[in-house]
């Protein structure tokens, strides 16, 4: 019979991290770096110590928890995600690896279970990007995607840097933040969307992410009286945009069921209900899990945009602010997910991730690949965010039986 953890335990660490920084209806903020981040650090390795574990941490702030195995000069198997929540975020969202990575070792000594390679569990740096904002900015550091002096320096909007706050809180560790040899990788994770609890089933076997970039659009015409000015003499970047929203919006149905478009964050300048702007901005986030798709829909994107300014008479510029390449996870770690799943009975498909997570950058190093359970209404980043504790137990058991597969592969 294949092992399960221990749902109970894992629920009730679930639910007292969830009571550092509370928000009003059910949710989570510990935003990255900050005291309440650091409460739920502290928790995590009074745990991970009564475990038997040692710690350290790497110079981003990345926090490493080690079970050693028989051998330790193998490489280890790592697990992990992160603490860190959206100013309104959920329970589960991050936590949810974490925990469930702290429960296989957990589980792993209920066992009495000495894996031959040791076992790492990862608690990745601000990977929300909510008050410092870089995404995934731990991972990406130690990937070498990030530039450790670029992310040091990042401020929030009170002007304070990541670095002064690494300081303050004893996060600066010795550890280099750069790629580690690890045997294979995997990160437990809620789906954040709608897929698993539509099709009813209780685990997702994810083979990769799609990738992502994140334009900022620039409309610029001529600011004009709302009243007097005909409709046909105006340069409105309203208009513009109005015409290239619905492109890209049409563009991504015609790259579906996969293609994503995201308009937001729009301003208009001068601030005012009755002037035509002279500027407007937005953001646009578009997705795809295949490179070409993204490629051909960033394509049409910038082809409306310029067809927009000149039907118009405007002006646009569109900036890059973030290009995340799609990922492919590595077949024999999804075989060991997929094996442990098959062992525990649970129903499953294969499946990309829609939104990005520290496990993409962990990939650019490692064999790698995602766990996911249902979450209520594929609701995330909200308060409302929920699991059940059987849903939960799922995905750890999972994990688990992963893990063991990768720690004792050398056998």
């Amino acid at each position: 019979m294949a092992p399960r953890v221990d749902g109970d335990r894992l629920w009730r660490r679930l639910m007292a991290m969830a009571e550092i920084g509370p928000t009003a209806n059910g949710g989570s903020n510990r935003q990255a770096i900050s005291d309440e981040d650091a409460a739920g650090r502290s928790l995590l390795l009074d745990w991970a110590t009564a475990a038997g574990c040692t710690s350290e941490t790497d110079e981003i702030g990345n926090l490493f928890i080690r079970r050693p195995g028989r051998d330790n000069s193998l490489p280890p198997v790592l697990m992990g995600s992160h603490l860190d929540t959206q100013p309104t975020g959920g329970r589960f969202d991050g936590v949810f690896g974490v925990l469930g990575g702290l429960e296989v070792i957990e589980s792993l000594n209920d066992l009495q279970h000495e894996t031959q390679a040791p076992i790492e569990l990862a608690v990745w740096t601000n990977e929300e990007g909510s008050r410092f904002q870089f995404s995934m900015m731990g991972s990406a550091v130690w990937a070498d995607w990030l530039e450790l002096d670029t992310a040091l320096a990042i401020v929030d909007v009170d002007g304070i840097s990541v670095a002064d706050e690494l300081e303050r809180l004893g996060w600066s560790g010795e550890r280099p933040a750069s790629p580690t040899a690890y045997a294979a990788a995997f990160e437990l994770h809620i789906e954040q969307g709608p897929i698993l609890e539509a099709e009813q089933l209780d685990v997702g076997v994810v083979t990769g992410v799609q990738g992502f970039r994140w334009y900022t659009i620039r409309i610029i015409g001529d600011p004009a009286h709302a009243g007097p000015t005909p409709m046909e003499v105006r340069h409105d970047p309203a208009a513009a945009i109005s015409r290239i929203i619905a492109d890209v919006y049409a563009t991504a149905a015609e790259f579906g069921p996969w293609g994503r478009s995201t308009f937001a964050q729009f301003h208009s300048e001068p601030v005012s209900p009755n002037t035509v702007p002279g500027l407007l901005t937005c953001s646009l986030d578009i997705r795809h899990p295949q490179l070409a798709d993204l490629d051909a829909m960033e394509a049409k994107m910038r082809a409306s945009v310029a067809a927009a300014a000149r039907e118009f008479g405007v002006e646009a510029e569109i900036t890059v602010d973030n290009d995340s390449p799609p990922v492919a996870f590595d077949s024999g770690c999804v075989g060991w997910v997929q094996q442990s799943v098959d062992a525990l009975g649970l129903s499953n498909q294969k499946m990309f991730s829609g939104a990005g997570h520290d496990a993409c950058y962990v990939a650019l190093h490692c064999p790698t690949s995602m766990i996911f359970v249902p979450c209520d209404g594929g609701v995330s980043h909200n308060e409302a965010e929920s699991i059940t504790a059987e849903q939960a137990e799922h995905g750890a058991s999972v994990l688990l039986g992963a893990v063991m597969q990768a720690a004792d592969s050398s056998l």
